[in-house]
């Protein structure tokens, strides 16, 4: 199954920031353990590139590796180099796009308005990470698929267990998870890591049932 396809049947990516190798990768077995498959790697981390590595090659096949918080071609250019399979923006950068889709590799950058989110689809993104969602009024998905059916949106920047389910309702094709499944902690422990797998089966059952 190609990238895209897969952020579609799975819906969530769970963005991993902030940490060093070792323990992302613990988390990111933590996180398969509790169902998701697909992981952003935020560049403004530890050796993120060494860790997308990493994380492919434990983990192989089992799951989709992106980086997040890409903001310039040279990074996408390293990251794919590293094996990602999905490049997140926080804004619409062009040439990010063009080098992206250039490599045949997912572009994902995000945007807020309907015309920074029209702009991006139409200079080649896949998905557009409308972001940070948590600004904006609960039904904008549904409101911005209405006249632009087009689109792949993932909201990001505010997904909780919550509101999951309505964005998903409203045509959602995925979501972003952060902090809400992943937050910050000075120490990777085996408590931190079971809570992270029962808070990813919680996620994943929200975002499956759908009324």
């Amino acid at each position: 199954m190609n990238t895209l396809h897969w952020i579609e049947k799975e819906k969530l990516i769970a963005i991993i920031r902030g940490y060093n190798t070792e323990e992302a990768l613990e988390i990111a077995k933590s996180l398969y353990a509790g169902g998701i498959t697909t992981l952003e790697i935020a560049l403004n981390s530890q050796q993120p590139f060494h860790t997308i590595e990493k994380i492919r090659k434990e983990m192989g096949d089992a799951i989709k590796v992106g980086a997040g918080t890409v903001l310039d071609p040279e990074s996408a250019r390293l990251a794919i180099s590293a094996g990602a399979q999905f490049i997140l923006s926080p804004t619409v950068n062009i040439p990010t796009i063009k080098l992206t889709k250039r490599y045949g590799v997912v572009s994902i950058p995000g945007a807020l308005t309907p015309t920074e989110i029209l702009d991006a689809f139409e200079e080649g993104a896949d998905i557009i990470k409308v972001f940070p969602i948590s600004s904006l009024r609960s039904n904008y998905i549904k409101d911005l698929l209405g006249p632009l059916p087009q689109l792949k949106l993932l909201p990001t920047g505010g997904v909780t267990l919550e509101n999951i389910k309505l964005f998903i309702q409203q045509g959602a094709t995925g979501v972003g998870l952060g902090g809400s499944l992943v937050h910050q902690t000075n120490s990777v422990t085996n408590d931190y890591l079971s809570e992270l797998t029962k808070k990813a089966k919680l996620f994943v059952q929200e975002a499956n049932t759908i009324d």
